[in-house]
């Protein structure tokens, strides 16, 4: 052990024990990088929590990339693709593809005797992951999904079967537009509550067989593929191995593959969550300021206290170096223990809201109804790094104070 360690643990333990000029000014030292650090933990962790949640609902909708026509010039627009066993197996062949599911979609609108709403028909085949719906049902059962036979069961939102007043057994008139207007009646096998909004008031979920019939179309066509990826950060460059796998590829009846990611689809939603990245920095920097300026001024009040001391050991030889290195020690037991504190409080905030939902959110306007909190190991461990490293830098420079202490005017300071 180092000398400058040693004597700075020697001192450390004597603030412990001993009231001193110094103790408030170290104790405010400390609650400060304690609220910094639960603050930035909290931040984070919030925010990036309210990222995945909102990611993952729009995910759970569409999965992370949809091969469809080409030739669609809308989201929703009706233009078939073969979806047969020759493009399945290509699209499985390719890196980090986990999952592949069909679907069909057909626009439409829903009627009672109050009202009527807008809404997309979507059609799914008897292998769609409902991971997502199960997670998120709330009332009745998934209907069966398949492409062989029509079930006449639809699955929808909470909003839509609050605004058009149905619950689970309600019969509903759908109309859809085909050389005229056509009609389906269907009866409500469950209901899902996922609070976003943007497609709760949209999808109708149903199987394949129901829309391709209203589309008048045959097996193998359908809408398009979703695909699911095993690793989302590698999400934009899976896009384009499978754009580039389908460039060349036509179906039986000439119509070209086009393959686009939840972000391309999506791009006002992920362009809100990107500014919230703004927002992390922000309060990374304020907070870093706030815990540093109280760091700076308990070090400096440490060095004018001891600066009888300081006298004493540049006497004994101990050089401007050494007496800083010292009392950068001392700062970083200070740092520690406020961090450890700081990090008790964010784990107390974590467990809480995690088991209990302690917060609440309107979800009309933030798409869930409590606040989201997400643990990342590697984001905790270099949050923690990064505040133990700026705070000790920002000391670096006020540690320069020592130099000017003259050992002949400080050993008769008092």
């Amino acid at each position: 052990m180092s000398l400058s360690l040693f004597m700075a643990r020697r001192l450390h333990r004597a603030d412990d024990n001993k009231k001193q000029t110094s103790r408030p000014a170290v104790v405010i030292a400390t609650v400060g990088i304690a609220i910094g650090l639960a603050v930035m933990l909290v931040a984070v962790s919030v925010i990036v929590g309210f990222k995945h949640e909102v990611r993952d609902k729009v995910v759970g909708f569409g999965a992370h990339i949809q091969v469809a026509n080409l030739e669609a010039n809308s989201l929703y627009e009706s233009r078939p693709v073969e979806t047969d066993s020759a493009l399945l197996s290509l699209l499985s062949s390719l890196g980090n593809v986990s999952h592949l599911q069909r679907y069909s979609l057909k626009p439409g609108m829903i009627k009672t005797e109050d009202a009527f709403q807008g809404i997309v028909l979507k059609g799914l085949g008897q292998e769609y992951d409902t991971t997502f719906f199960s997670r998120h049902l709330t009332e009745g059962a998934l209907p069966q999904f398949g492409d062989t036979a029509s079930s006449s069961q639809v699955l929808l939102s909470r909003t839509l079967a609050d605004k058009l007043r149905l619950t689970v057994g309600s019969k509903i008139d759908a109309y859809f537009i085909e050389n005229g207007v056509r009609t389906r009646r269907f009866r409500v096998a469950g209901i899902y509550q996922t609070n976003f909004s943007e497609y709760d008031n949209l999808f109708l979920l149903t199987d394949l067989y129901t829309v391709n019939r209203l589309n008048n179309w045959k097996l193998p066509q359908a809408s398009g593929v979703e695909v699911t990826v095993k690793d989302y950060s590698k999400l934009e460059e899976t896009t384009w191995s499978i754009a580039d796998a389908l460039e060349e590829t036509r179906d039986t009846d000439g119509q070209r593959y086009g393959a686009r990611n939840i972000e391309q689809l999506n791009p006002g939603i992920f362009a809100w969550l990107s500014v919230l990245n703004v927002n992390i920095w922000v309060i990374l920097i304020l907070m870093l300021g706030v815990a540093g300026f109280t760091m700076i001024s308990g070090l400096l009040i440490l060095i004018i206290e001891r600066t009888s001391m300081i006298g004493i050991l540049k006497s004994l030889g101990a050089d401007n170096s050494f007496i800083r290195r010292m009392f950068l020690w001392l700062a970083v037991f200070i740092i520690g223990r406020g961090m450890l504190w700081g990090n008790t409080l964010w784990l107390a905030f974590y467990i809480v809201q995690t088991h209990t939902g302690l917060l609440r959110l309107d979800p009309e306007m933030y798409y869930m109804d409590t606040v989201p909190v997400h643990f990342s190991l590697v984001g905790f461990v270099l949050l923690n790094a990064g505040t133990l490293i700026a705070s000790v830098l920002m000391l670096v420079g006020p540690s320069y104070l020592v130099a000017h202490i003259r050992p002949t005017d400080s050993m008769r300071y008092e």
